[in-house]
């Protein structure tokens, strides 16, 4: 089977195994990079020593670049072993390289409200105090529908990482500007964020041009995106949310990830020290 096939045939199975239509682009990417390079060949003629002068054809790139790249083709390989297309996948000896810790970029609340004040519009709004409330991702944003949120109780169901459902919660100002949005809008689109022309589903890039546009406003052009919201769990740790809680409400798949948010929490840790030290 040559590499075009069975790079077809994998992404296929994992689409049905739930993974996200970015995962599945991000992959299939790779793997074409790949055959780019080394041809489309069977895929028992691909040896270790050909994927690793594939990487260092590659070595350029940052180290989480070159860990995607990585499982891209780990991924497909180990595939084709569990299918019996191969004896060994010649990709089971390659290694992720490891990451510096990089501690995440949260706004401070003097940027939040630089933020909220760059706001024109009610879609504007709404889009700034939804995703600091929720920590929502981009990709879950966009495929939120009306029906989702739970409007009573300031909840909304969204569909995340491995198809997997979680709940996230409105704030006061988020719900407060999110039916306000809502009550404005004239469309009968069942998607919770439109385009303010022609309403239809906003896309990602749609969402992230909200975000770039208030920003540039304010002068955060270089510090805001979707993902910053994301950050507001330094906020939670700093309140005192338990790290598991945390961890569920951002839908991270590892502790680990949740723990980096912690390492911002310097107030409260001279806080704890201050408290428990003892002379």
């Amino acid at each position: 089977m040559r590499l075009s096939e069975a790079s077809q045939r994998y992404l296929a199975t994992r689409t049905q195994e739930g993974f996200s239509p970015h995962t599945i682009r991000a992959y299939r990417l790779q793997h074409q990079i790949l055959i780019r390079e080394v041809g489309d060949v069977d895929l028992t003629a691909v040896t270790l020593d050909l994927l690793r002068a594939h990487l260092t054809h590659h070595g350029h790139l940052k180290s989480s670049s070159l860990g995607h790249k990585i499982r891209a083709i780990n991924g497909l390989f180990r595939w084709a072993e569990d299918e019996g297309i191969c004896v060994t996948s010649p990709a089971r000896k390659l290694k992720e390289p490891k990451l510096g810790q990089r501690v995440p970029k949260a706004l401070t609340m003097d940027e939040l409200e630089w933020l909220r004040d760059a706001c024109r519009t009610t879609l504007e709004h709404a889009v700034i105090a939804f995703f600091f409330a929720t920590g929502c991702r981009v990709g879950e944003a966009v495929r939120l529908n009306c029906r989702d949120v739970d409007w009573q109780r300031g909840r909304v169901v969204v569909v995340g990482t491995g198809n997997k459902e979680r709940e996230i919660y409105l704030g006061s100002k988020a719900r407060i500007w999110l039916t306000r949005y809502f009550t404005e809008r004239q469309d009968a689109d069942p998607a919770l964020w439109v385009t303010e022309r022609a309403p239809r589903r906003l896309s990602i890039q749609g969402l992230q041009g909200v975000f770039k546009r208030v920003a540039a406003r304010c002068g955060l052009a270089e510090k805001v995106h979707p993902h910053t919201m994301r950050h507001y769990g330094t906020t939670l740790l700093n309140q005192g949310a338990p790290l598991a809680a945390v961890q569920s409400i951002l839908g991270h798949e590892k502790p680990e990830t949740t723990q980096l948010y912690a390492v911002l929490s310097g107030e409260t840790r001279h806080q704890a020290y201050q408290r428990y030290f003892v002379q």
